[in-house]
């Protein structure tokens, strides 16, 4: 099966080429990258202009439109037979692609998680807060779709493409995240989480997300959940 790996971008000019160089030497075969830039204001879009590569894809964003709105046009644009998130900061190793996708190429799972709260990989150690934050998120998460994730906050997802592009994206920005879960979770589909490394980065390092991303979500996790 080919895969697509969809990597939204807001300028991120000392990591894109590094995430790039990883996922095209992951160890999957058959693959395609396809970027969105979210209208970076950096040098990110001059990296991108130079690269040239049959693997890649690139769009543009004619404003900032956020995570959500990139991933949803890049879902729309995949050719691959699975899509797999994958953000452009390194907190992420495309090196684990192969676990990821694995219970899908069996034929057990239609979505897969990755966990940054299971496994024996290396977690590198940062914001106390914010392994609340993501426990609480994921526990509301959870209390109302009845799954029993770990992490569901996590960028590593991937899904049958036809099963991803069937799903109506509303969220522009990170309520991606509820908003996809809650969905997935009327949709009677075969869920997996496998444990993933994170190589968390600190706010001087380019880290984005903010407590009102936190809030967002909690208010997406009502919103998708209880009125939907």
């Amino acid at each position: 099966m080919k895969l697509s790996v969809i990597i939204p971008v807001f300028n991120e000019e000392l990591t894109i080429k590094k995430i790039i160089k990883s996922v095209e030497s992951s160890p999957v075969d058959l693959k395609e990258i396809i970027i969105i830039d979210d209208c970076s204001t950096d040098s990110t879009r001059k990296i991108l202009s130079e690269i040239n590569s049959p693997l890649i894809r690139i769009f543009y964003n004619k404003s900032n439109k956020g995570k959500g709105y990139s991933l949803k046009r890049g879902f729309s644009e995949a050719k691959g037979e699975i899509c797999i998130v994958q953000d452009a900061d390194l907190e992420y190793d495309p090196d684990e692609f192969p676990k990821l996708i694995q219970p899908i190429l069996e034929n057990k799972a239609d979505v897969v998680y990755g966990s940054r709260f299971q496994g024996s990989g290396p977690h590198r150690v940062v914001y106390f807060w914010h392994r609340i934050g993501n426990g609480f998120l994921t526990l509301m998460s959870n209390f109302f779709t009845d799954l029993d994730l770990s992490d569901m906050e996590t960028c590593y997802k991937a899904f049958k493409r036809n099963i991803i592009q069937s799903i109506k994206i509303e969220e522009n920005r990170f309520g991606f995240e509820p908003e996809i879960t809650a969905k997935i979770s009327k949709m009677n589909l075969r869920i997996y989480e496998v444990g993933i490394s994170y190589y968390g980065r600190t706010y001087a390092e380019g880290k984005k997300i903010s407590w009102r991303d936190g809030f967002r979500a909690l208010y997406c996790i009502l919103k998708y959940n209880l009125f939907r």
